[in-house]
């Protein structure tokens, strides 16, 4: 299996939308695909999430990667988290 790496600006969003690169990685191998523009793809996985998140409470947390699939590896352009 590929190695998944995440770009500067895929770790800053991480870091941003409260998520990490194990949740990342898990998206990316687990997650369901979707075309994105300029021929990436989005992949989206839900995770159980009951906590709160910038005074909010959320039940489920969606970590959605935007990556591109290199021949040696898959590169994670930018990370989208979604809580509901």
């Amino acid at each position: 299996m590929k190695p998944v790496r995440l770009t500067t600006h895929g770790r800053l969003q991480c870091a941003e939308r409260g998520t990490s690169q194990l949740e990342v990685e898990q998206a990316v191998r687990e997650g369901t695909r979707e075309p994105a523009k300029r021929g990436r793809v989005l992949c989206r996985f839900n995770l159980t999430f009951n906590s709160s998140w910038q005074g909010n409470h959320y039940a489920v947390k969606q970590v959605a990667p935007v990556i591109t699939e290199e021949a040696d590896e898959i590169v994670v352009i930018t990370v989208y988290v979604f809580y509901f």
